[in-house]
Parts: C-alpha cells; sequence; structure tokens
C-alpha cells in the first residue's frame, strides 16, 4: 500500500534546517507540561502531531532530544576509560612487584596521560544526546503539504497573440 506525503516538521537552528520530521520518524520530545514522550510520527494532520496515536498541537513541543549512536561516543569513550583505569592499575601492580615505595608508583607522564584519557572519555559519552530547547535559537515549523482546493473561478484568459 502507498502512501502520499502528507505535512512535515522541520527543526530550525537560527533559520537554517537542521533536521525534518515526517510519519514514521522516532520522536522524543518534552511537552510544555514537562512530561518526556518518545514514539513514532504516525500522522502529522491541520497543526497536529500523532505520536504512538496521541494527538498534541506542535507549538505544545519545548524540547526535542536526538540521540547519536556511533563508534565516537559508544565504543571509543568506554575504551578510553578502561585504558586511564589499565595505566593506573598496571602502574601499581608494577609498582608493588618491584617493591618501589608507593610514591614511585607512578610517573608523572603515566598520571596525565591516565587523567586524559579518563575525562576524554567521559566528554565523548556527553556527546551521545542532543537537546533542542525551542524558543530563542530553536524554532520548530509546521509545513502543510497537502492540496487545498480552490473555488471554481473565472476560467484564466488565454494570451493574445502579437
Amino acid at each position: 500500500m502507498t502512501q502520499a506525503q502528507t505535512d512535515i516538521l522541520v527543526l530550525k537552528k537560527r533559520g537554517a534546517h537542521v533536521r525534518t520530521y515526517t510519519v514514521g520518524d522516532e520522536l522524543n520530545m518534552e511537552t510544555v507540561y514537562n512530561q518526556w514522550l518518545t514514539g513514532t510520527i504516525t500522522q502529522l494532520r491541520h497543526d497536529s502531531i500523532y505520536l504512538n496515536g496521541m494527538a498534541f498541537h506542535y507549538k505544545e513541543i519545548k524540547a526535542i532530544r536526538r540521540t547519536h549512536y556511533n563508534f565516537g561516543n559508544t565504543v571509543l569513550p568506554y575504551g578510553m576509560i578502561a585504558a586511564a583505569g589499565g595505566i593506573l592499575v598496571l602502574n601499581a601492580v608494577n609498582g608493588a612487584y618491584r617493591h618501589d615505595k608507593a610514591k614511585d608508583w607512578y610517573t608523572h607522564s603515566s598520571i596525565v596521560t591516565g587523567i586524559a584519557l579518563l575525562a576524554g572519555g567521559f566528554l565523548l559519552t556527553r556527546t551521545t544526546r542532543s537537546t533542542y530547547h525551542l524558543g530563542h535559537r530553536f524554532k520548530l515549523d509546521y509545513l502543510e503539504l497537502t492540496f487545498k482546493k480552490t473555488p471554481a473561478s473565472s476560467p484564466t484568459p488565454s494570451p493574445r497573440p502579437f
């Protein structure tokens, strides 16, 4: 079964296109009633968004959250955190094995490397989600693409030959 394109929602940042939502897209939104709702857009009709069958006016949306899953914010950060832990544990084990004093277990470079990996991994985990708060910087536009019939008018005259 085929279905014609209905309406679309356009998320803009200072007038520039960021993302377009249409029927069948996943939407994670916060309403003006401070409720977070996640679901699939089942219908867009007359300035209303139907999220899993529940209708909302598009102006009732306060924020939209988008989740990005890729190697850079899922696997890599946890690998960096594990490497930082490994550096710190390995230096302690080696120092204890060599019977060094505890103050000599870590060098400055191993401490800096461990802390840098730990901080970098933590910061990369924060890039998984983007939240777009509608208002000053972000705006949500509702575009109606449905054809509206106009009342019958007089036929347009054909152009006169020269």
